[in-house]
């Protein structure tokens, strides 16, 4: 039991490390600034924008090396995540935050 908290424990300050790194850093020499420029508004783009979304692919590997049975590694993979945007909101500055999103139906 211990080996499992702990593991939950370091990958997910490993997710949330590399991806806060990718996601709102520049890097040493700007390389990450860089990086993200050249990747663009494309898919790879967009996804190097959004924590959440960088947050899943990162936790998907960490998950795989984690866990030994792919139930595990799915439910291990979605907590990963999961701890690295808790971490990420816990730390962000108020005005930072992202804003909540609402949309009224304006046809009624």
């Amino acid at each position: 039991m211990r080996h499992d908290f702990y593991g939950l424990v370091v990958g997910t300050l490993v997710v949330w490390r590399i991806t806060h790194l990718f996601a709102a850093e520049d890097g040493p020499w700007d390389l990450l600034a860089r990086l993200r420029c050249a990747l663009g508004s494309g898919f790879f783009g967009r996804l190097s924008d959004c924590f959440y979304c960088l947050s899943l692919w990162v936790a998907a590997p960490c998950a795989v090396l984690l866990a030994e049975t792919t139930k595990d590694r799915a439910w291990l993979w979605l907590a990963l995540s999961g701890g690295a945007i808790l971490i990420e909101r816990a730390t962000i500055r108020g005005s930072e935050a992202a804003p909540a999103v609402y949309v009224e139906d304006e046809r009624r």
